[in-house]
Order: C-alpha cells, then sequence, then structure tokens
C-alpha cells in the first residue's frame, strides 16, 4: 500500500465497527488461532458504544481506509495507586506495515496514558512473535519475563464458578 500522507489516528466509531471485526479476525489468523475467534459485530458495537462502555478503541487510517488499530480497556496498579491502559489488539494489516502506524497507534495510547495520568500502558505478546516483540522494544517498551500470566476458561472457569461462596 503506497503512502501517500502521514498516518491518521483517532478514537473509533460505531462506523468503524465492521472494519475492527475483520482486523479481529486478521489478528486470529495471524496468531493461528481463527478458530478461537467468535466476535461478532454486534458485540464489539455494545462493548464500545454501548451505556457504560469498558473497552475502547483507536483506529488507524491510510487515506479513508481503517489500516490497523487498538482495543484496550483499563487496569489498575493498586501499587501506584491510578489506571494504566491494557492494550487488549494491536493490529496493522500486512500491508500497511512499515508505513508507521504501529507506532502511531501505540504512540495514541501513551498520550491518553500521559494526559489521564494513568502510570503504565501494557499487553501480551505470544513468545513466537518475534517482529512484533523487535518493534516493541525498539519503542522502548520492556519485557515483563518475572510474571507469567494465566487464564481461566471454559470447564475450569465454570467449576471455580460453582465452587463460589454465594453473596451476603
Amino acid at each position: 500500500m503506497p503512502v501517500t500522507s502521514a498516518p491518521v489516528v483517532r478514537r473509533a466509531r460505531p462506523d468503524d465497527v465492521p472494519a475492527l471485526v475483520d482486523l479481529v479476525y486478521d489478528l486470529a489468523e495471524y496468531e493461528k488461532a481463527r478458530h478461537e475467534c467468535t466476535l461478532t459485530a454486534d458485540q464489539l458495537l455494545a462493548a464500545l458504544f454501548g451505556p457504560d462502555p469498558a473497552l475502547f478503541a483507536h483506529v488507524a487510517l491510510l487515506g479513508d481506509k481503517v489500516a490497523g488499530c487498538a482495543i484496550w480497556f483499563l487496569n489498575f496498579s493498586t501499587w501506584d495507586g491510578v489506571h494504566g491502559i491494557y492494550l487488549e489488539d494491536l493490529y496493522v494489516t500486512p500491508e500497511a506495515r512499515g508505513t508507521g502506524l504501529g507506532q502511531a497507534l501505540l504512540a495514541a495510547l501513551a498520550q491518553e496514558a500521559h494526559t489521564r495520568g494513568y502510570s503504565r500502558v501494557s499487553w501480551s505478546v505470544l513468545t513466537w512473535n518475534t517482529p512484533s516483540i523487535g518493534f516493541y522494544e525498539s519503542l522502548g517498551a520492556q519485557v515483563q519475563d518475572d510474571w507469567v500470566g494465566y487464564r481461566l476458561t471454559g470447564p475450569a472457569l465454570a467449576t471455580l464458578a460453582a465452587a463460589a461462596t454465594p453473596e451476603v
């Protein structure tokens, strides 16, 4: 994709949802897990633009085409006493890679965090994704190799939920 102008990054709008869903599925394909992705446009529209959204997104445009996205939510550091941004998905289409969109998206999140007094922007990356790891490290991001990610899902989540003490 030839670059004819500087990338434009802005907050996502409701009319961006179909493109965002496509990008999420493209990311799932890239991460070799498309079969796990079940996101619908209705779900994403409700999450981003419902009455009390807890999910946010930025899109990167080249011309008038959405060619990248950053989908994120707030977390909270009890040690810092302030929020941070957790970047759930960062994706740039293959034809737009190398145009500065990824850096522009991360810069927009860094600006969001800085402006709002948040203490960090954090994310996870698959260990085999060396191009992304190199890109993140080139921006000054530091690997958190003293932390190990965990996830409860499916039957294990249901089993633990069933063991919960009823609320009083």
